[in-house]
């Protein structure tokens, strides 16, 4: 029974280094795939930026990583340069807390657990918001190996700092990535609590499948924004 028990352990490390690389290979091919296809796109969205408000076109923050490494995590710029984060700051905290309360959305259902009237963003940030297409920077973040294009939504530090014990997980047992079991149920409709849930059954059940499933249902929730904003 011991050698059994021995050689089943065994399988099961050589079983998810396979399905590592496995997914390492994914995101590789499937970040440069996409930064190659969404090229257009990316140059009318940086003009875009430019030509609508002052600052860089891309958003550039510290974001807590797996095993709570940090790294600089790229978004195109949404808001007014130099603008006053402790607005965000407190509403995270009463997120996290669970005494948050839910705001108006799209239009499309329940409240969002989100800040919706947010003076600080641009005319063109609203839009890139609501359709994600801020968020398509990122592939540069997978193929760099920071991301990957499955796995929980990758922290700010001051979140981190607000979480209970049991949060702290979903930093370290899986990669951030660009999405997820989260953004495919519902996104910003869903509680913190029901999101880290998310995170964890992700991180204990992941395979390539899984993440190809995410992958494939990830259109659909961003074409129909449920939970966007």
């Amino acid at each position: 029974r011991v050698r059994s028990s021995a050689a089943s352990d065994v399988y099961k490390r050589q079983a998810k280094k396979f399905f590592c690389a496995i997914k390492r290979i994914m995101d590789i091919v499937g970040s440069a795939l996409a930064l190659l296809l969404f090229f257009p796109i990316l140059l009318a969205i940086a003009v875009a930026i430019k030509l609508t408000s002052k600052g860089p076109v891309f958003f550039r923050q510290k974001r807590v990583g797996q095993y709570g490494e940090q790294f600089v995590f790229l978004k195109f710029r949404s808001m007014k340069v130099n603008n006053d984060a402790s607005v965000h700051k407190a509403y995270v905290k009463q997120l996290i807390a669970g005494n948050a309360q839910s705001h108006s959305g799209n239009g499309n259902g329940n409240g969002v657990y989100k800040l919706t009237k947010d003076t600080r963003i641009t005319r063109i940030g609203g839009f890139l918001r609501r359709s994600s297409l801020d968020e398509l920077p990122q592939f540069i973040n997978v193929l760099r190996g920071e991301m990957s294009l499955v796995g929980p939504r990758p922290a700010i530090a001051y979140e981190v700092e607000a979480y209970d014990i049991w949060h702290r997980r979903r930093v370290l047992e899986a990669k951030p990535g660009i999405t997820g079991l989260w953004q495919v149920n519902g996104r910003s409709r869903i509680k913190f609590d029901d999101m880290v849930r998310l995170d964890l059954r992700y991180a204990k059940t992941w395979s390539p499948w899984m993440d190809l499933k995410i992958l494939l249902r990830t259109p659909v929730a961003v074409v129909f924004g449920d939970g966007a904003y």
